[in-house]
């Protein structure tokens, strides 16, 4: 320690010490400003660039405990190191200092060795304090760039269904997502697909298994095999278990899975087939509120390869909807607990506009639940309603 050199700040009312530290400081190789009262320092802080500040406690107009509380609240000036200035006999106002914020103190007089030691101490743990908020600034815009990547995974806009409304949502708990939604027209005439996906755990990881397996599903539920086919059950069968083998062969070492729904609308019926792979399952609903749900038909997807899964069938009638959600709605956490799904099932009883009213309903919901506190999980939403 003691070979960091930088640009620094004394703040002492009295000439003398100021001198005195200056040239000693000079000595060691830094390049040093002044300032002769606590005013003028933060002045000079606010416009110019200081690796450390050394900082007299006692003086008129402006002392050091009102420059070191300006600076501490500042969010730019807090990560310039403050060095408190100190008789002996005010040891007392030192212990205040580092409690507001202060990064050490220097007895007066001043000891050059000792000096030495704790000016560069001091500017070598900034230098590495530099480093990492550098570190976490480029980390931060990578994340963002993937946020930005991963919004593109999300349809741009909804199929448009004569008679029918569809919405969704999806608002990360962090910058990117492992939940999911997807709406997309089948190669069957006017089929739609719907699909609510969450990927197990949050963050990074979660986030590029969430492109796999929309892109997975996706593949196989438009690509040729599925324009050559008739029955819309066996091909939605199939690009279940087709994503499910591949990423449980391919990537089983990654111990990635995902619940999921995923289901086939025949907007001319209201037939709904779908396959429900471990997810919560989602609600039919009318005027009177919950219908029916939509149970598990398997496990989660891409845990074992060759699992079983099974389509089932359900009906939307006229004036009623489906509402597909992930487990980021029922367990958000708020001052009283979870949300829970009781919540939100009364909030189905409720009369709205649109599909995106409802969906606007239940987010805000949520939000006054949560009362300020983090969101933990991600929160997606989808709803269809038929006219």
């Amino acid at each position: 320690m003691g070979t960091e050199t930088g640009r620094l700040l004394v703040v002492d009312d009295v000439e003398m010490n100021r001198d005195l530290l200056s040239r000693r400081l000079e000595q060691q190789g830094h390049s040093v400003a002044l300032a002769e009262n606590g005013r003028r320092a933060l002045e000079m802080v606010r416009a110019g660039e200081f690796d450390l500040v050394l900082l007299d406690i006692m003086m008129p107009e402006v002392d050091g405990y009102q420059v070191l509380k300006e600076m501490m609240d500042d969010p730019v000036l807090k990560h310039i190191p403050v060095v408190m200035i100190s008789a002996v006999t005010e040891m007392d106002s030192v212990v205040k200092c580092i409690e507001m914020g202060a990064t050490d103190y220097l007895p007066k007089p001043f000891n050059p060795v000792l000096l030495k030691a704790r000016v560069g101490a001091t500017l070598e743990k900034k230098r590495l304090r530099d480093k990492e908020r550098l570190w976490a600034r480029s980390l931060e815009r990578e994340l963002e760039i993937g946020r930005e990547i991963q919004k593109s995974f999300l349809p741009e806009e909804l199929p448009r269904i004569p008679g029918w409304e569809l919405a969704a949502s999806c608002r990360p708990a962090r910058q990117v997502a492992g939940d999911f939604y997807d709406a997309f027209a089948l190669p069957e005439a006017g089929r739609i697909g719907l699909v609510v996906a969450d990927v197990c755990d949050k963050g990074v990881g979660a986030a590029l298994f969430m492109a796999l397996f929309r892109s997975l599903l996706r593949a196989t539920a438009t690509g040729d095999s599925a324009r050559q086919a008739s029955d819309p059950a066996a091909e939605l069968l199939r690009a279940v278990r087709l994503t499910n083998d591949y990423i449980a062969r391919t990537h089983g070492r990654s111990n990635m899975f995902a619940t999921l729904f995923f289901g086939v609308l025949e907007p001319s019926t209201g037939s709904l087939l779908y396959v429900n792979g471990g997810h919560d399952a989602p609600v039919v609903f009318g005027s009177g509120g919950a219908r029916a749900r939509l149970l598990p038909t398997g496990p989660a997807v891409g845990m074992m390869p060759e699992m079983a899964f099974e389509v089932r069938q359900a009906r939307l009638e006229a004036g009623e909807g489906l509402l597909a959600f992930t487990d980021g709605v029922t367990d958000a956490r708020g001052a009283s607990g979870r949300y829970g799904e009781e919540r939100l099932l009364t909030l189905l009883r409720e009369p709205y506009t649109s599909a995106s009213s409802l969906l606007d309903s239940i987010e805000a919901s949520v939000s006054i639940h949560a009362a300020g506190e983090e969101q933990a999980d991600d929160i997606t939403l989808l709803a269809v309603r038929r006219a």
